[in-house]
C-alpha cells in the first residue's frame, strides 16, 4: 500500500515551487497545492505501479492549475499556456540543468587547488584517500581540501543566486539576484 504521509512530504515543496511559478500569490498557491493534495488522497488506489505515480501526481498537479485560471473572471487559456504546461515537470531536471550549469561555470573561476579537487572527487570519482595520495596530501589535509572547495563553491553560488533546497539537500528552486552574475 502507498503511504500518503511520504507522498505529501516528497512531492509537497517541489509542488509548491511548480504551482508558484505559475499563479501570481502564495494564498492561490497553497489553495491549488491543498486541492492537489485531496484529488491525490480521493484517487491514490487507482495507482496500480508505484513507479508512474509521479507523473500521475504532475497531471493532477497540471490540471489543477488549468482549472485554477479557468475558474478565474477574464482569465483566458490560450493554446500557448496549455503546451507550456505540459512541456513543465515538477521533477526539477530543468533546474536541475540549469544550476548544474551555472556550478560548472563557476568551478573553473575557483583558484586551481579548488578546482582541481572538487574535479577529481565529484567527476572523476576519486575519493579522498585516493585525491591524497594523486595530490601528495595527507588524507585530513585532502578531507580539507575538498570540504574548502565545496564551501567555496556554495558561497559563489549563493553570492549570485536565491537557491531553494528541499528536505533532502536537492535544488528545487532558484532565482539570479542580479542580472550582472558572470557565472550564470
Amino acid at each position: 500500500m502507498i503511504n500518503l504521509e511520504c507522498i505529501f512530504e516528497e512531492v509537497g515543496i517541489p509542488l509548491k515551487v511548480f504551482i508558484r511559478r505559475r499563479v501570481n500569490n502564495d494564498q492561490d498557491t497553497e489553495d491549488i497545492l491543498q486541492n492537489v493534495f485531496l484529488k491525490i488522497h480521493q484517487n491514490i488506489h487507482t495507482i496500480k505501479d508505484y513507479n508512474k505515480i509521479h507523473p500521475w501526481i504532475y497531471q493532477i498537479t497540471r490540471n489543477a492549475v488549468i482549472d485554477f485560471y479557468r475558474t478565474q473572471k477574464g482569465e483566458i487559456i490560450t493554446d500557448d499556456f496549455i503546451r507550456e504546461m505540459n512541456r513543465d515537470t515538477f521533477e526539477g531536471g530543468n533546474v536541475n540543468e540549469e544550476i548544474g550549469q551555472c556550478l560548472k561555470l563557476i568551478i573553473c573561476h575557483l583558484p586551481e587547488k579548488y578546482k582541481e579537487a572538487l574535479l577529481l572527487t565529484e567527476f572523476q570519482n576519486l575519493t579522498q584517500k585516493e585525491l591524497a595520495e594523486h595530490l601528495g596530501l595527507t588524507l585530513s589535509g585532502a578531507k580539507s581540501r575538498v570540504q574548502r572547495a565545496r564551501a567555496k563553491l556554495k558561497e559563489l553560488l549563493l553570492c549570485c543566486c536565491r537557491v531553494e533546497f528541499d528536505h533532502y539537500g536537492n535544488v528545487i528552486d532558484y532565482e539570479r539576484r542580479c542580472g550582472n552574475c558572470k557565472f550564470c
